[in-house]
């Protein structure tokens, strides 16, 4: 799994950025997402971010991508705990 947290300054760059994380996962907080996670995904994700989204951060801006083992344990609280598990109905 993937967790990606952004700090983006511009409303428009943030905005885009928030739009192009949504293809892949789910928001956890407003900043924050949460991807399920294959090499393929997290190359594709950096690859865009360095073409496209990093010449346009300014000094203060951010991204953090943590990549998060099998082995790491989540425990989650609120809201998140209902994301815990998918469900699927037919």
């Amino acid at each position: 799994m993937l967790i990606i947290s952004y700090d983006i300054a511009e409303d428009k760059l943030r905005t885009k950025f928030s739009k192009y994380l949504c293809k892949f996962g789910g928001r956890l907080q407003y900043s924050v997402f949460e991807i399920r996670n294959s090499d393929r995904v997290l190359e594709n994700i950096c690859t865009q971010i360095t073409a496209s989204f990093e010449k346009k951060f300014s000094q203060t801006d951010s991204v953090l991508i943590f990549d998060l083992s099998k082995q790491c344990k989540i425990t989650r609280y609120g809201y998140a705990k209902n994301t815990e598990t998918d469900l699927l109905i037919i």
